[in-house]
């Protein structure tokens, strides 16, 4: 027997089948859109990068990719990823093998000639990339007998070609399925000297590559768009009301604050440093952090990223307030914890992650995407602050169990108006919400560094192969 969703879910579809037929009783036409909602699945050819579409922990993740899933429930149907490589995506669609691309594509001339582009729905520029510390290219005239890597099939290699008209005296070299973030960690690396990017890839990636730079713009700035066949006209309409929807409810940005909040604000010097330590201080206790972190269940990258925070590894590190060691234990909390000496690395680790895990089960309430924010901001500003705050969320109406809510509610802590209804009082809020803010950046680029970036780029180990444009 058909469930109540699925005969919602039958009735939307109906309701859109009756929207292409134009005129009640006439044949409607056997359009993309309509055999989409009749399978019940829409297609997306996407591309597996940062930015498009990748795994982590057997969960899709992407900007690209969470776009095309709101876009699917938006129609009420299942998703399908197709990811064809990048050099192919045109040829998937123009063969049927998805219904759209949604891969980050700038709106070019010869593209336009291809496919039907959708209203834009990201701004971005072409911006030329040099390593930090490069003063001798600064602009356009001198990318004059320099030898510029770009990944094949790109906007970039159409913009680079027109300068090249234009006079510049530069050399292409063209790389096959080497994604636009493998050149910038060889830019970083010092393999190569000039790449090409988007701006928001930079934007991404700057955080894992610390010592990319942007040089100068070599475009006007363009527009994003996904991507259907030509004369596709009935998914077009629905992929551009979908944009103006999901821009107008707050969803777009909700989903641009998953991956892009925080990038804008680039701390060069504190993320140089992040880096190092990974290197020189993290392999003295990452087996420990590692350990601990299994036996409760945590995800060791995000303890290790707090570890940072606390005391940037620094076992003998104390706080204004009296916390020692790695994880700024107080002399209450080593106590509760068991923790004789605050000054013991692993016996502060143990204490540490201990104390985390009591405040994560306390919030047993809150979702599981939110619930290690809300153990966080209690580690830092006290867990009855916390509480605080979520009494303070009802009364105003709001969600108490959602992060974003205490984004907005603890940083209220500072004024009497509320702390003086509060059972804990006052509290420095705005500390804990930056204080989870910056243990996620940390937690992503370790990610990135501990195999995320191999799994999600495949193209990385593959073998490179460049071919010069002269």
């Amino acid at each position: 027997m058909p469930t109540k969703m699925t005969n919602v879910r039958s009735l939307a579809r109906f309701g859109m089948l009756l929207s292409l037929i134009g005129l009640i009783g006439c044949p409607a036409r056997d359009t993309s859109l309509s055999r989409i909602l009749n399978r019940d699945e829409i297609a997306v050819i996407t591309n597996n990068s940062a930015h498009g579409y990748y795994i982590y922990q057997e969960q899709p993740m992407g900007f690209e990719y969470d776009l095309a899933k709101a876009f699917a429930d938006y129609l009420e149907v299942d998703l399908k990823v197709v990811t064809p490589g990048w050099d192919n995506m045109f040829t998937a669609l123009k063969a049927d093998q998805g219904d759209f691309i949604a891969s980050s594509l700038t709106q070019t001339l010869s593209r336009e000639s291809r496919v039907d582009f959708s209203n834009g729905y990201m701004i971005v520029q072409q911006q030329v990339v040099v390593r930090k510390g490069n003063r001798s290219i600064n602009e356009i005239k001198d990318l004059n007998g320099q030898t510029v890597h770009i990944r094949s099939h790109t906007s970039y290699h159409e913009r680079l070609r027109a300068l090249k008209k234009q006079g510049v005296d530069l050399k292409i070299a063209l790389h096959d399925n080497i994604p636009t973030e493998e050149l910038l960690r060889r830019v970083q690396g010092r393999e190569i000297k000039l790449t090409v990017a988007d701006s928001n890839i930079i934007q991404l990636n700057r955080r894992y590559y610390p010592d990319i730079l942007p040089a100068f713009p070599i475009s006007e700035k363009q527009d994003l768009g996904w991507a259907v066949k030509t004369g596709d006209k009935a998914l077009l309409k629905k992929i551009n009301e979908f944009f103006m929807h999901i821009k107008e409810t707050g969803t777009y940005a909700k989903i641009y604050n998953r991956y892009y909040a925080g990038t804008e604000i680039f701390d060069y010097v504190d993320i140089k440093k992040f880096h190092r330590r990974l290197n020189t201080r993290l392999p003295k206790y990452e087996a420990t952090i590692i350990s601990v972190s299994k036996k409760y269940d945590f995800d060791w990258r995000m303890i290790a990223a707090m570890i940072y925070q606390e005391s940037h590894f620094d076992p003998r590190a104390e706080s204004y307030t009296g916390a020692l060691g790695l994880m700024q234990l107080t002399r209450i909390t080593a106590e509760e914890m068991g923790v004789k000496d605050r000054l013991d690395p692993i016996a502060n680790i143990k204490g540490g992650i201990k104390y985390l895990n009591r405040l994560f089960q306390r919030f047993e309430t809150v979702p599981a995407g939110d619930r290690i924010k809300f153990a966080l901001a209690s580690y830092n500003v006290g867990y009855g602050h916390v509480r605080d705050a979520q009494v303070i969320s009802k009364d105003k109406k709001l969600d108490p169990n959602s992060w974003k809510t205490m984004e907005k509610v603890l940083p209220l802590l500072r004024y009497p108006r509320y702390y003086q209804q509060t059972t804990y009082g006052y509290a420095r809020g705005t500390e804990p919400v930056r204080y989870v803010k910056r243990i996620y950046k940390y937690y992503d680029i370790l990610r990135m560094k501990t195999g995320v970036g191999t799994t999600r780029f495949t193209a990385i180990s593959a073998p490179a192969t460049a071919s010069a444009e002269m």
